[in-house]
């Protein structure tokens, strides 16, 4: 007998603090809500990481939980799922989602970075200094639709024959593999580049951005789903600002936010992360009135392009895929 009331008592305190999860509340009265994260911890996530530590979120009466997507699955999808509230994604994955024959009711709240951090690199000495001349190269990449178009496109606007590049799959060795047989790699200033400068290497890099004003589109930003466009504004709203707080803090102290994120990432070389956190400290806000805000052409720019080469089969509006209603 008694091992049986033994065992109904933890059946429902198990019951209770199911039913007290469910409504994603905690004992502080704070709403809980998730992000799921685009990739592993970095210095583009610091601000958020600087929202969590400063108590920004706290102030916000929200608390925060910091997920990675797993192998098998997009931020995009699980935002979308709503297996998260907020996520961090990319703008072409939204443009994907957003034409895809079955839409993901997603939409993206703000830019972390103003302008494609990201370019082309070949070593230093390898004469490579401009897509005319990955002709009879070797790029290794992960081997997408969407990177195709692009090698496909930069090539052809100085008329080099897109053909003549050897494209094969990365070996998951990062930068390393230009010592390997490997010409040309696609990688970001702020993180790879940096790091690998670090030690040693040095690069010719071509920026995205410059080689085709709509390749300027944003990576990452910060996406929630409709319902919580439509039931729950003022979650975003308390979000978003906290996530603002956050960036702007690490826009005035870069030093300083590298040293918070280091607590989250600490396996991670401190100085790294400083070097890391100073170049993207400059990008994050660049030319914008404030931290967050994105523009029609820009996204308008990278639609069009992706309908032009065949990612996407119809155009959609920037309004429909992104609101500065909550970063201005």
């Amino acid at each position: 007998m008694k091992k049986f009331i033994s065992g109904l008592l933890a059946m429902l305190c198990v019951i209770a603090i199911s039913g007290c999860a469910n409504k994603q509340t905690t004992s502080t009265n704070e709403k809980e809500v998730t992000l799921v994260l685009d990739y592993l911890p970095n210095t583009n996530h610091t601000g958020i990481y600087v929202a969590q530590k400063n108590g920004y979120f706290k102030e916000e009466g929200l608390k925060v939980n910091i997920i990675e997507p797993g192998d098998n699955n997009t931020s995009a999808a699980l935002v979308a799922a709503g297996k998260g509230q907020f996520g961090v994604s990319y703008q072409e994955d939204v443009t994907y989602a957003l034409t895809a024959q079955d839409p993901m009711p997603i939409k993206a709240i703000a830019t972390i970075i103003q302008h494609n951090t990201s370019g082309f690199v070949a070593l230093k000495d390898s004469g490579i200094t401009s897509p005319k001349d990955f002709e009879g190269k070797t790029y290794a990449g992960w081997q997408s639709p969407s990177e195709e178009a692009v090698i496909n496109a930069v090539m052809k606007s100085v008329n080099a024959d897109p053909s003549k590049l050897k494209m094969v799959g990365a070996d998951g060795n990062g930068l390393s593999q230009l010592n390997s047989g490997i010409d040309l790699l696609w990688e970001f200033k702020g993180w790879a580049i940096t790091k690998a400068e670090m030690e040693g290497m040095n690069f010719n890099y071509m920026p995205l951005n410059e080689l085709d004003e709509r390749l300027d589109y944003y990576t990452p930003v910060i996406i929630t789903n409709n319902e919580m466009l439509e039931k729950d504004p003022q979650t975003v709203q308390k979000f978003m600002n906290a996530v603002k707080k956050g960036y702007e803090y690490a826009i005035d102290n870069p030093d300083a936010s590298a040293e918070i994120l280091h607590e989250y990432i600490p396996d991670y070389d401190i100085a790294f992360l400083k070097k890391s956190q100073a170049y993207l400290s400059e990008e994050y806000a660049k030319d914008a009135q404030s931290w967050g805000v994105m523009k029609d052409s820009v996204w308008d720019g990278y639609t069009d392009f992706m309908y032009e080469n065949g990612l996407i089969d119809k155009k959609i509006s920037a309004d429909t895929q992104y609101t500065n209603e909550f970063v201005k």
